[in-house]
């Protein structure tokens, strides 16, 4: 991974700086949070997300409730147990993330869009 890191950093003029946040749909949302609990971590509960953090991080726990709801735009068309998704922070422009992006393969289906994630917010290409 490390050797991954640094060749995309050296690919483009503005590196990943840093890792926000990940987020997993679960099925059993009340077993992992007090497991996090139990390794005393700060969780947070809501009716349909909980949220680990630590630090500048944040882990999000997507309750049924919410992965479930048609109205939920925050995630890929089959994001189910066992998936997930995971932010980094990019220190570049736009321009330059699609370049990479591009490169990759990767095929951005939204975005950039307004996106809250484990820091105070930003936008997001979603791919």
């Amino acid at each position: 991974m490390v050797a991954g890191r640094s060749r995309l950093s050296s690919q483009v003029g503005g590196p990943i700086r840093s890792f926000d946040h990940v987020a997993v749909p679960m099925r059993n949302t009340d077993a992992m949070v007090q497991f996090y609990r139990d390794l005393g971590f700060t969780v947070m509960e809501g009716p349909s997300i909980c949220s680990v953090h630590f630090g500048d991080n944040k882990i999000n726990l997507h309750r049924p409730e919410r992965w479930q709801n048609e109205s939920f735009t925050l995630r890929a068309p089959a994001a189910e147990p066992p998936c997930g998704d995971f932010c980094f922070v990019w220190d570049g422009p736009v321009d330059a993330l699609r370049s990479v992006l591009d490169r990759a393969g990767a095929e951005v289906i939204e975005g950039p869009v307004a996106r809250t994630g484990g820091r105070d917010g930003g936008t997001a290409d979603g791919t």
